[in-house]
């Protein structure tokens, strides 16, 4: 393997190198939005309702107080009684629905603790309430958001963003499907005037978690290189400064993209490398995020077990949720310049796979040994944040990848491992993947993990190579990535796919990361 040292010649070769130019169609761009139908969303001056159907934040306590105990009063004290009767005290994440609390049809108390509501509990109270209301048809909901428990971060339109993610159901190829003209609809009572960063702002970013968790979502049938590439394009169509551009089977050999197109070359559908540049941020620096993105990983030559070997369909995460993240950033028009690379390549065993054995030349140089077709993210990803250093010189360079389940063993399904040499950025991400409500852990990653990835036969080997499994894959990327570059790794394979609910995110695939990433890029780069 080449120690680290080693690679800056190189990227220092690399810098020097001509690459012959290239020709790629611009696609038009007309406006397009989610293919979802929308839920309605109103805002409106707050009000204590006369009736109808209603959700209330109920302070944790022995005795219902403040807005509760007011609406309370309204009911005769019927709320009361019924809280007693089912102990309910508003502590958190506790909930009592009660119906025909005249003069109300429908009553949901949601308990918000005593600690006081950020903005993760704003979001958190919303999906809470759209899960109590997932049934419910037709006519109005009217959620309450007072003064007192509205902040600067916990606005109404975070709860709004809340009951949106929760409210996502992927039911397309069912006969049975939510009949979305029937939804009842959500008005937020509330004097925080935050109506715009829900329209303008928030509503983009969960279309984006809607993008990613589709993505993962769509069977492998449906979604493969090329017509991810073309969801994907749809969706950017009327965003200014958005510029889209996708490498070929051709355009892959031709830049010696040996790893990403030996992982693809097994396929009747070839891969592709999509690159979506968003650049409205001026002079700042460009930040990179590199996605892996398997359309259907059967493990290649080394085929995997059939056991649920289905959910391979959602080896794309680490792409849908990059795509995602920029098609946030341009919907709001952030001023911020931000590049993403979808690595895309489906891995499927055949007369044309790579065998484990064979050696392949990546982009960078850099010769690696298969030791297993099933290890095929890190070598899409080799290619990918190499070309993203190469062609950008980015500031800060992040990958996202379904990579290891050796992270899922170590972290379960509440955490995403982050990886990387650069101790300021690690932070910076770990922090804002906290503010959005998505968990992270650092794991390690040293000189002992890219020792364990030297090859008998290429520089490097992709699998087999030692443990811990997380760490020695990112390791193995990290080896592309110049040792100055400001990079960072996250393996989200243990976070991908949910097998029960979370307040905002339904059981299934979580789009895990849009929401990190994005609070990253507006703290730190626009």
């Amino acid at each position: 393997m080449l120690r680290r040292s080693q690679q800056n010649s190189l990227f220092t070769s690399m810098e020097t190198r001509s690459l012959k130019p290239m020709i790629f169609a611009t696609l038009a761009l007309t406006l397009a939005w989610a293919t979802h139908a929308e839920q309605t969303f109103e805002f409106a001056a707050f009000e204590m309702p006369a009736d109808g159907r209603i959700v209330v934040p109920v302070a944790e306590g022995e005795a219902l107080s403040g807005l509760a105990l007011t609406i309370d009063q309204r009911t005769n004290g019927a709320l009361s009684a019924a809280a007693a009767e089912a102990a309910f005290t508003g502590a958190i994440d506790t909930t009592l629905t009660t119906y025909g609390v005249l003069p109300y049809s429908r009553v949901d108390l949601i308990g918000v603790g005593s600690d006081g509501i950020d903005r993760v509990g704003a979001e958190n109270f919303g999906g809470q309430a759209a899960a109590l209301l997932a049934g419910t048809e037709n006519g109005t909901v009217q959620i309450l958001w007072p003064a007192e428990v509205s902040s600067s971060d916990a606005t109404a339109a975070r709860v709004a963003f809340g009951y949106k993610l929760r409210s996502y159901k992927f039911d397309k190829y069912q006969a049975e499907k939510i009949d979305r003209e029937t939804l009842p609809t959500i008005r937020l009572l509330t004097d925080d005037g935050s109506r715009k960063q829900f329209e303008d702002d928030l509503s983009h970013l969960a279309d984006a978690v809607y993008f990613a968790r589709d993505m993962s979502s769509e069977p492998a049938n449906i979604i493969y290189p090329q017509s991810f590439v073309d969801r994907a394009a749809e969706l950017f169509k009327g965003v200014d400064n958005v510029r889209i551009r996708v490498l070929d089977e051709e355009d892959l050999q031709e830049l010696g993209m040996g790893a990403h197109w030996g992982v693809g070359k097994g396929s009747s559908r070839p891969p592709r490398l999509l690159v979506i540049e968003y650049l409205a941020g001026g002079d700042k620096p460009t930040v990179v995020l590199a996605g892996k993105g398997i359309t259907f990983d059967t493990g290649g030559i080394s085929l995997k077990d059939n056991e649920n070997m289905w959910k391979m369909k959602g080896d794309l995460g680490g792409a849908g949720v990059v795509t995602g993240t920029v098609l946030a950033a341009a919907r709001r028009g952030a001023p911020v310049n931000v590049v993403a690379l979808a690595a895309l390549a489906e891995n499927m065993p055949s007369g044309t796979a790579t065998r484990p054995g064979d050696v392949l030349t990546t982009m960078s140089g850099i010769t690696v040994e298969i030791g297993s077709t099933d290890a095929e993210g890190r070598l899409v990803l080799s290619d990918a944040v190499y070309y993203g250093q190469a062609t950008y010189e980015p500031d800060v360079l992040i990958d996202v990848a379904t990579l290891t389940g050796s992270v899922g063993r170590a972290l379960g399904d509440e955490y995403a491992g982050i990886f990387g040499r650069h101790d300021e950025l690690i932070e910076k991400l770990s922090a804002a993947s906290t503010a959005a409500g998505e968990a992270v852990w650092r794991l390690p990653l040293d000189d002992s993990h890219f020792e364990q990835i030297k090859s008998k036969y290429g520089d490097i080997v992709n699998s087999g190579a030692g443990s811990p499994g997380a760490s020695v894959g990112a390791a193995f990327i990290g080896s592309f990535v110049s040792e100055d570059q400001v990079w960072a790794h996250f393996d989200i394979a243990g976070v991908d796919y949910l097998e029960a609910d979370q307040p905002t995110v339904p059981m299934g695939y979580s789009g895990w990361g849009v929401r990190t990433l994005d609070e990253y890029l507006r703290r730190h780069h626009q």
